[in-house]
Formats: structure tokens, C-alpha cells, sequence
């Protein structure tokens, strides 16, 4: 990367020293006073035009390169996401809607994001439409001059806490009129969460609050200016998320970061570890380095407009893997660190177990990696 990614780089950190604080895992915990860290960063971030640095000017950005936006998400993603959800604006949301959205729309929603007031969750999955999304059962049917909305979601993280929805619903079923296919007759819908015919419930886990939630849709009214895209094209959008969404958290950089902390955490008590234990530590910074360079390339297609889905597959099915594998390494580590631990040490345990707890779910979320090995494989063998 250039100097000038390598100076955004130590800038970045040094805004996180000086305004999250130390052991800080996240906005999504029991206390409330960890949102408002999240949220006051991302309205600093934004102040200093780093929040969406690689948007068009014109939607509020400064036009920076791929790779500049790439570090915003590297350092963030390290340091437990202090933007909260506001990453999901920031890399999929927003660029979504500069490639799909109407004029009216953009000027709608853009600026908030980029200004870091607002946040979207996404209402993709379903009780009996989790990694096959298209067999997804909320309807949107005609009523007037707009829609009806009715239908459940599931796993929708940030529910709670969002002012707006990404929705996905079936707008002609499949053997009516040109839908052929189940990939076909779904539509976008930009929602408010607001509206009172929204009902959220979380679902508890060890994730703590915000992440799970289930959402009800009964009779939500919405109109045609809430569409994105094409009606009963939305499938093509979606696609267009996902890669956006899949290679858009730098999983590795988190592994990476904890990984080079465990010595330090450890002191002395380093070498004492089994030979087997460190050398298995030693694989995991080899693999940290080989899903940041699938995530260069990623990038670099993105940039070019060549990115493909099965591009995004090969980078997750990594960097999932990643995630788990490391988080067992580090577990074992912090092991060592005896409970009464102070200073680095503590901290080194305590987002150890954080990371350990989030990775369980990685192979899942966003597209299990069992999809995305058979997306790859079905890409692969078409091409013999």
C-alpha cells in the first residue's frame, strides 16, 4: 500500500487510543455507555471525512482509493469495530444504493450515513430461509399505489437499535408471469423501523444484546418510492450486497492483531508454552496473511468492476476458517493467564474469549461456508 494508506493507518490507531477505551469489545454489550462510544467515534470519524472515505464527494466522501477505505475497515475491524454497525452503511448500504438507488433515494439516505447518524440492519434470512435466501416466504402484494409487507425475519442483528431495514420480499411467486425461478420475483424495500406495524424481539445469546433479533412484518404499508432497484429484481442487488458484505469485514486483521498480542500478554510465561501450541500460533499468522492477500485481490477486482461471487466465496471460506481456528489457538493461550491478571494481560484475555465467542458463528453468517463451497465448486467445474 502507499504512504499515504501507511499515515491513514497511524492515524486511525491513534484516534482509537485516544477515544475508545482500553478493553473496549464492541457497542453490542449489556451497557449502554459502549453504544455511545460507538456512536460518538463514528460522528468523529465523519468530522475528519474518514468514515466513508472512498464515496464520490458528492454523497459525502472524499473520492479516496479502495485501499485507503480497505485500511478504515482493517484498523477498525482490529479494534472491535468502534464505528458499532455503522459499518454495514458504510460498505454495502450506501455504495448499494449509489449503483441502484434513485436520485430521491440517495439524497434521502446517503448523507445520514456518511454523517454516521444512522443504522441499517438487513432483513435477508428467515426461519425456513436462511443460507437458500431466495426461498424466503415475507410477501409484498400490490395494494393500491403501494405494497403490503407481511412475513417474519430472523437473525436480523442490530433490530433494536436501527432506524432503517434493508428488506428482501417476494413480490411474484414463481409460476406467475415471467418468474421461473425462485431467484426471480424478489424486490428491495427500504423500510423504516419505526413504522408501527414493525415488531422486533430479541433472541438471546452469548453474543449479548442487539445481534440476534427476530422481525415481524404485519400489514407494514409502504410505496413505490420505497423500492430499490426493479421490482422483482432484487436478487440481482442482493448479489451485489453480498460481495460487497463478504469481503467488507477484515476478519484477519482482529486474528492478526490478537495473535501478535499473546506474547506480549504472556511475558515471560511465553516460552514455557508447549512447542506444539506455539507452532500451531505461528500457522495461524501464515493463514492471517494468506486470507489479507485473498482480500487484496478482492479489492482489486472491486475497483476494476470485475468482482464476481465466487471471488468473495474463495476470501470467506479463508477467512471464516480463520476466525475459528485462530480463536482455539488464542483460547488455549489465554489459558495460561492466571484470572487475578491486570494490565495487558487481562486485556488480552478478555477480548480473546470475545473473539472466540463471535467466531462461533462465522462459518454461518453472511452465507454458511458450506454455500460457499458449493457456489466455488459449481463455478469450477462449469469452467472445465
Amino acid at each position: 500500500m502507499s504512504g499515504a494508506a501507511t499515515a491513514l493507518r497511524h492515524e486511525l490507531r491513534e484516534l482509537v487510543h485516544a477515544n475508545v477505551p482500553d478493553g473496549y469489545l464492541g457497542a453490542f454489550t449489556d451497557d449502554p455507555a459502549d453504544l455511545e462510544v460507538a456512536q460518538a467515534f463514528c460522528r468523529l470519524l465523519a468530522d475528519r471525512g474518514l468514515l466513508c472515505m472512498s464515496w464520490p464527494e458528492e454523497f459525502g466522501g472524499k473520492a479516496s482509493s479502495a485501499w485507503e477505505q480497505t485500511v478504515v475497515r482493517e484498523e477498525m475491524w482490529a479494534h472491535h469495530e468502534p464505528r458499532g454497525a455503522q459499518y454495514m452503511g458504510v460498505n454495502w448500504v450506501g455504495p448499494t444504493l449509489m449503483r441502484h438507488g434513485t436520485p430521491e433515494q440517495q439524497r434521502q439516505h446517503l448523507p445520514p450515513i456518511a454523517r454516521g447518524e444512522v443504522i441499517w440492519c438487513q432483513g435477508f434470512s428467515e426461519p425456513e430461509a436462511g443460507s437458500d435466501l431466495a426461498s424466503l416466504r415475507t410477501t409484498a402484494t400490490r395494494d393500491g399505489d403501494g405494497w403490503r409487507i407481511n412475513g417474519q425475519k430472523i437473525w436480523t442483528s442490530y433490530a433494536t437499535m436501527a432506524q432503517w431495514c434493508f428488506l428482501l420480499a417476494r413480490t411474484t411467486r414463481v409460476g406467475e408471469g415471467a418468474v421461473t425461478k425462485k431467484q426471480q420475483g424478489l424486490t428491495i424495500f427500504l423500510v423504516p423501523m419505526s413504522d408501527p406495524a414493525i415488531t422486533v424481539r430479541p433472541i438471546g445469546t452469548m453474543l449479548g444484546p442487539h445481534h440476534l433479533n427476530e422481525v415481524f412484518f404485519d400489514d407494514l404499508r409502504v410505496t413505490d418510492a420505497d423500492v430499490l432497484g426493479t421490482v422483482d429484481d432484487g436478487w440481482s442487488i442482493v448479489q451485489n450486497v453480498l460481495a460487497f458484505e463478504r469481503v467488507g469485514i477484515a476478519r484477519y486483521a482482529r486474528c492478526e492483531r490478537l495473535l501478535h498480542m499473546a506474547p506480549e500478554a504472556l511475558g515471560d510465561d511465553w516460552d514455557r508454552l508447549p512447542v506444539e501450541l506455539r507452532g500451531r500460533w505461528a500457522r495461524m499468522l501464515t493463514h492471517c496473511r494468506r486470507a489479507r492477500l485473498l482480500a487484496y485481490r478482492v479489492v482489486a477486482l472491486q475497483a476494476s468492476g470485475q468482482v464476481k461471487p465466487t471471488d468473495a466465496a474463495s476470501y470467506r471460506i479463508a477467512v471464516t476458517k480463520l476466525d475459528q481456528d485462530s480463536a482455539e489457538v488464542l483460547m488455549e493461550i489465554s489459558a495460561e493467564i492466571p484470572a487475578q491478571a491486570t494490565g495487558i494481560a487481562a486485556v488480552f484475555r478478555g477480548e480473546a474469549e470475545d473473539h472466540w465467542r463471535y467466531s462461533q458463528a462465522s462459518t454461518v453468517s453472511s452465507g454458511s461456508i458450506e454455500m460457499q463451497r458449493i457456489l466455488l465448486a459449481r463455478t469450477l467445474l462449469a469452467a472445465k
